[in-house]
């Protein structure tokens, strides 16, 4: 089965309660759930019950979301390696902040010693790195890329940044047809990356001729893009419109929720 881009962006089209929620609202709810999953003490046990709390309460609002379960996985095992591998050398390595270490009883080669301490201490940044994705999918999955750069620009967000997130966003699915185009134009010329009949070399050759050919285009796309805005009177000094929405109860309700949960986290 293979998962396109469109497929996970469409996630953010459905109607739940989670989705009609104030995207302003949704952003300072997730960053909140990182800061105190981060802030959390390096090593203290205590730590595992704060952070199953804070996952319990996104998998439930995961659930009323309506999320698919095969995209929301997806999208969490993209982003996983990205912290996975710092969670790995934990047991490796003497953190300064510990005060003594006990050895694992394993021999590995090279003089190469595990701790309690440090898988102790991995197990804790897996936990914490685990909850923040999380709050990420579910804040990614419920809206949709426009409002998430609207959201931020009601927020207080640099138009300048807003614009530059706003483009974006348009293009990035433009890129995403063209990456599409050269695939389709590479396997009716046979072409396979786990093909074992050619060599290596070759097929490296290959990607790296895909990537360059993609960043020439995008270019090129963007310079027509340009070239458009003036064309339309664009300037830096333009100001960027952002349609005014205000807070309803249900988003209050939600922030009061999302509020009482890190409370409970904290005092368990």
């Amino acid at each position: 089965m293979e998962i396109t881009l469109t497929d996970i962006e469409r996630e953010a089209y459905k109607d739940s309660p989670v989705h009609r929620l104030d995207g302003r609202v949704k952003i300072l709810a997730t960053i909140a759930i990182i800061v105190f999953a981060v802030s959390l003490p390096r090593m203290d046990e205590a730590n595992f019950m704060k952070l199953a709390i804070l996952e319990i309460y996104l998998i439930t609002l995961m659930a009323i979301a309506r999320l698919n379960p095969v995209y929301t996985i997806a999208r969490f095992l993209s982003i996983l390696p990205f912290g996975l591998a710092i969670v790995i050398i934990q047991p490796f390595v003497r953190q300064p902040f510990i005060g003594s270490f006990t050895v694992y009883p394993l021999d590995l080669p090279l003089g190469i010693t595990l701790t309690y301490e440090g898988i102790f201490f991995g197990m804790v940044l897996l936990a914490k790195y685990t909850v923040c994705i999380t709050a990420i999918v579910l804040m990614s999955s419920t809206m949709k890329m426009n409002d998430m750069v609207t959201s931020a620009r009601r927020l207080g967000m640099p138009a300048e940044f807003t614009l530059i997130l706003s483009m974006m966003v348009r293009y990035l699915f433009v890129f995403w047809i063209i990456l599409k185009r050269i695939r389709v134009a590479q396997k009716t010329r046979l072409f396979y990356i786990w093909n074992k009949d050619v060599p290596r070399r070759w097929i490296l050759e290959q990607v790296a001729y895909t990537i360059s050919s993609l960043f020439i285009r995008s270019y090129e796309q963007g310079e027509r893009t340009y070239i458009s805005m003036l064309c339309r009177g664009y300037s830096s000094a333009e100001k960027v419109y952002v349609h005014k929405n205000s807070i309803k109860n249900t988003d209050i309700l939600f922030s009061i929720i999302t509020i009482g949960i890190l409370l409970l986290a904290f005092v368990s």
